[in-house]
């Protein structure tokens, strides 16, 4: 993969002007990434101002024995390419999210996803928390500030929040929530946490 960051450094300076450095509403780009079947495409549903796009797909047999489905019994559909959404934060900052694929075999879209984009949420589920170690590593190599967020599932055992950022092996700064992307204002939070934390991390704001 491609971890080259030029463009994300571009996008963080726009994302760290005030109101008034410009007339102009600051557009930024957030990743949505993590595992399969841990909330993705939900939490761009969830929280999109806009009808979202979801490229989605029926599970065949021909995903047996490719995608393990044994967390996620229930689910029958798959992202094979992004899921899209929008939201506007403020009056002067709308997010444009972009909802990563989670199986391996399509991971080779994230380089192409991943341009230009200022900050990145990674979805864990306690259940398979192995399944959030890609998409960690990825953005720790690439130097995109991300926050993980552990997607509270019906049924799935309570866990510490230090306990998983140990077995998330997560560096001190890198900022851990509890969520339920179903609920607006659960997501809504999500996405927060990552925007300051972008501001927290851009050059000009240390």
């Amino acid at each position: 993969m491609d971890y080259a960051h030029s463009d994300t450094a571009v996008s963080e300076r726009a994302l760290s002007q005030t109101p008034s450095d410009s007339d102009r509403p600051i557009a930024a780009k957030i990743l949505i990434a993590g595992g399969f079947g841990v909330g993705k495409t939900t939490l761009v549903g969830t929280i999109s101002e806009i009808r979202p796009l979801r490229t989605e797909e029926i599970l065949s047999d021909k995903s047996m024995g490719v995608d393990d489905t044994a967390a996620v019994g229930a689910k029958t559909t798959t992202t094979v390419a992004m899921d899209f959404g929008r939201i506007t934060l403020e009056d002067n900052l709308i997010l444009y999210l972009f909802g990563t694929p989670g199986q391996e075999r399509f991971w080779f879209m994230w380089d192409e996803l991943a341009l230009g984009a200022v900050g990145a949420v990674v979805l864990a589920d306690v259940r398979r928390l192995a399944d959030s170690f890609p998409a960690v590593d990825y953005f720790e190599h690439r130097g995109t500030p991300f926050v993980v967020a552990v997607n509270c599932f019906d049924g799935s055992e309570h866990k510490n929040p230090d306990d998983v950022r140990i077995a998330l092996d997560l560096e001190e700064h890198v900022p851990l929530v509890l969520c339920d992307v179903r609920h607006r204002e659960s997501a809504k939070q999500v996405l927060i946490t990552v925007v300051e934390h972008v501001l927290g991390e851009t050059p000009s704001r240390r």
